[in-house]
Order: C-alpha cells, then sequence, then structure tokens
C-alpha cells in the first residue's frame, strides 16, 4: 500500500469525477442464505473502489471496526462506548441478555389477560418497536398493538379513547426519561397507570422512582446503548411477547461475525458493506447525489424507511471533520412503501432535475409477486436505459444509482441481519468521514429550544 496523504488521494478522486468515471467496471455481487445485494450503477467502479480502499487504510478503518466490537470508547464526545452489538452477541454479559431482562415481564404480561399493549416513546424508542411489529403482525395475535409518539393530545386521545373502557398494559419506553413527549402521555394517563399495569424501560432508574414506578415495573438497559440501536434492547420487548426475539438478535449476530471474520464469504461481505459505504460518499461529494430514496416493496416493511432515516440522518448528519478530505457528510434520505410512491414522488425521480441515489429492497413473496416485479423493474429502469414503449421511456432520466436487496425469506432472522448490516454501511461511512455516528447535539438544540418557547 503507498504511503500517500489523503490529499493526493482525493485528488485521484477528483479525477475520476471528471473523466469517464472509472475505466475497469465494478462486477459485484453478494448472496447469502438471508440477504442477495446486486449495484446497479455505471459510474463507480473498481477503480473507485481502489483508491477508497487506500484512504480506509490510511483511516485505520479496520481498527475502529475492532475497537467498536472490543468495547473500546468510540463514542469521544460523550466518552462513553457503544454496546447497543452486545445483545446480539450470545456471550455477552447478563446486563446484555434480552431474555433473561425481559422474560419476567413478558410472564407478568401474559398472565394477566391484557387485550392492548400500548407503547409510548418517541425517535428509536417508537421506530424501531413499530417496524417490528408490523413485520411480525399476523392474525393469530393475542394482543392489540399501538405506539404512541407524544407530542399532540390529539394523537394520544384517538388512540387511547376508544380503548380505555378495555384491559391495557402500557409501556413508557425513554432511555433518559426526559423526553418531554414520553413525560406528556405520562401525566395524560395519571390515575389509570398502576403498577399492575405498566412497566418504564429507561437507563435512568432513578427518575424512573421519582416518577413513581416500583422497582418491579422498570426494565433497565444501559447509557452506552444509543436510542436509534435501542431496537435490539429491552426497547423491543413488546415484540417479543409473541415472538422468538432470539432469532431476530442472531440475525444481527450474523452479520456481526462476517464483518469481523476470515472465511472466503466474510471477505465478501466485508467488501459489499464497503461498497455500500464508499459509494454513497462517492456520489455525494463528487457527483452531487446528495438525496438518497429508500423504497421497500412488501407491506411488512413499510417503515423501513422511516427506521433506516432516523439510523443514517441522526448518525451521520454532523458537520464535516475539518482534517477529512469529505465536505459533505449523511446524504437526506426520504423514501417509504415502493407501491404507493409509484403515485407519489416517482415523476420526480424519473423526469425531474433532482440527483439522487436509491436503495431497493424486496422480497419474493406468493402474497406480493408484483411488488417484487415492481422492484426489480424500478432497479432497472432508475438505473439504465430500459427498452420498451419510447413515448414513455425516452424522456426518462435512468441516471440514478441502485443498490437492489433482496430478501430471500422474510423471517425476523433476516431482518435482523438486514438491519446490522445497515448499522455496519453508516458506521463505516462515519470512520470515513472521520465523525462521531454516536451522539446527537442538534436533536438536543432542538429540543432545548422549544422549551424556551415554552416558557
Amino acid at each position: 500500500m503507498k504511503n500517500r496523504s489523503t490529499k493526493s488521494i482525493f485528488l485521484d478522486l477528483k479525477k475520476l469525477s471528471k473523466s469517464n468515471n472509472g475505466k475497469q467496471k465494478l462486477s459485484f455481487k453478494f448472496e447469502s442464505e438471508l440477504l442477495d445485494y446486486h449495484p446497479h450503477f455505471k459510474s463507480f467502479s473498481s477503480q473507485h473502489y481502489k483508491l477508497f480502499e487506500e484512504l480506509a487504510h490510511k483511516l485505520n478503518l479496520q481498527d475502529s471496526i475492532n475497537d467498536l466490537f472490543n468495547g473500546e470508547i468510540v463514542n469521544k464526545t460523550e466518552n462513553r462506548q457503544a454496546l447497543h452489538h452486545q445483545y446480539r452477541n450470545n456471550q455477552a454479559a447478563s446486563e446484555f441478555d434480552f431474555k433473561k431482562i425481559t422474560e419476567p415481564f413478558i410472564k407478568r404480561i401474559k398472565k394477566d389477560g391484557f387485550k392492548n399493549i400500548i407503547t409510548f416513546g418517541i425517535g428509536g424508542s417508537y421506530e424501531g418497536p413499530k417496524l417490528l411489529q408490523e413485520f411480525t403482525n399476523k392474525e393469530s395475535l393475542k394482543f392489540n398493538y399501538y405506539f404512541v409518539s407524544g407530542p399532540d393530545k390529539d394523537e394520544f386521545n384517538s388512540i387511547l379513547k376508544p380503548i380505555s373502557d378495555q384491559k391495557n398494559f402500557y409501556i413508557f419506553s425513554s432511555k433518559s426519561l426526559s423526553t418531554d413527549e414520553t413525560l406528556a402521555c405520562l401525566r395524560w394517563l395519571g390515575k389509570k397507570r398502576n403498577s399492575t399495569n405498566s412497566i418504564v424501560i429507561t437507563a435512568n432508574i432513578e427518575k424512573a422512582k421519582i416518577l413513581g414506578f416500583n422497582e418491579n415495573c422498570i426494565v433497565s438497559f444501559p447509557e452506552t446503548v444509543g436510542g436509534r440501536y435501542s431496537i435490539w434492547s429491552p426497547i423491543s420487548l413488546s415484540a417479543a411477547l409473541e415472538n422468538n426475539f432470539s432469532k431476530f438478535l442472531k440475525g444481527g449476530l450474523s452479520a456481526d461475525k462476517m464483518l469481523l471474520g476470515s472465511t472466503k464469504i466474510d471477505l465478501q461481505y466485508q467488501k459489499f458493506i464497503k461498497i455500500l459505504a464508499f459509494s454513497d460518499l462517492w456520489f455525494s461529494n463528487f457527483l452531487n447525489k446528495k438525496n438518497r430514496v429508500v423504497l421497500s416493496y412488501n407491506w411488512k416493511l413499510r417503515s423501513l424507511q422511516s427506521y433506516i432515516q432516523q439510523l443514517e440522518m441522526e448518525s451521520l448528519g454532523k458537520k464535516a471533520n475539518p482534517k477529512s478530505i469529505f465536505k459533505e457528510t449523511g446524504q437526506s434520505i426520504f423514501g417509504g412503501f415502493g407501491s404507493t410512491a409509484q403515485h407519489s414522488y416517482f415523476q420526480l425521480l424519473h423526469q425531474g432535475t433532482a440527483e439522487f441515489c436509491t436503495d431497493i429492497i424486496y422480497s419474493t413473496s406468493t402474497n406480493s409477486p408484483l411488488s417484487s416485479a415492481q422492484a426489480k423493474g424500478q432497479a432497472s429502469l432508475l438505473s439504465s436505459d430500459p427498452k420498451g414503449p419510447s413515448h414513455f421511456l425516452e424522456k426518462t432520466n435512468s441516471n440514478s444509482p441502485v443498490n437492489l436487496f433482496h430478501i430471500n425469506k422474510l423471517s425476523l432472522e433476516a431482518l435482523g441481519f438486514l438491519l446490522a448490516t445497515w448499522e455496519h454501511r453508516v458506521f463505516i461511512a462515519s470512520c470515513m468521514l472521520q465523525i462521531n455516528p454516536f451522539d446527537q447535539y442538534g436533536v438536543a438544540a432542538g429540543k432545548l429550544i422549544a422549551k424556551k418557547f415554552l416558557s
């Protein structure tokens, strides 16, 4: 490996952006039991990948990955480890044993004949459990599940009033227990909440006691687990009531092992993750593609975009590091359920002037053959010049780089693998950008200014 400066690598990348974007075509695909990946883009070649790999070596990327999984302090601004991945590790300490922590509460809820499970939370405490519940929803469920984010009492009343005379169990989810939206719901619920029909999931045990929760109503998790990474933690307790949550954790663990492994398939996986992260930086910093649309073509994954939006934009939405060669950090993420999106913003994607990239996630399902066909069709249409009726296609942009993800079987294990993979993508991008993906001072600033106006 040449001992070159990061500036020298940047200049070589800039030359490629002004030329034909690389002569050596990137020919790559990743296929595993859980997930297949096929890139659909022309403007990121093996030459680009080689230069990014050189930069990664210069920035000690592998050391950063090892530090994360070895429990080193990687959240420098808050002087913390980032240990959310420990829930996926079946050899982890007892404080990360999901089953051991949640089982007493799950047994209690099942035993007492509740009809409705209402979760109060916002951010990761809302997006994660909601995504899991939608993914696992089936007709045979014993409970009805509701999610309340809390800032508007109309939301609270619209969900709680129709079921107020039923037997409800209330779950309050907040890492710090300083989240105004969740505390407002606690006040609004008032005397309807008691020690037999509610729990709080938090890292702030003392605050929970001050708010009136008994010790047997408090489910704890560590400060080292960030909100947007808390889907692996007891925050997702509601999803474990009627599902084998260990399968979800197992899928995440599979992705972790492949990221750290040395077998042929492990090395393929590592290249797959790097292609995702490196190409995101390439398209954003050199080709002016600062937006990325995330489209899921399966109804069970209809909220995936919202989950990914928080994961990426809260992690990578930081100022550029003055030492970095990159001036653009995270991309703007939008998207949704693909079939619906075709009738909302696809006109802009196909014939508008905006520059963007695309992630498409789909599964081959007997319940959704049309959705699968739409996913593959859009990947082709957005990324290349398709053949078809000229009066429709002659003015189609066909300039969007597309990452096409195929989930081989819609299972909790596959979802765990996908979400852990996305975390790896974000972490590697943050290392290349030389920013901290584990803090969110911008979010805190918004909350502080809101309190000022309230007062």
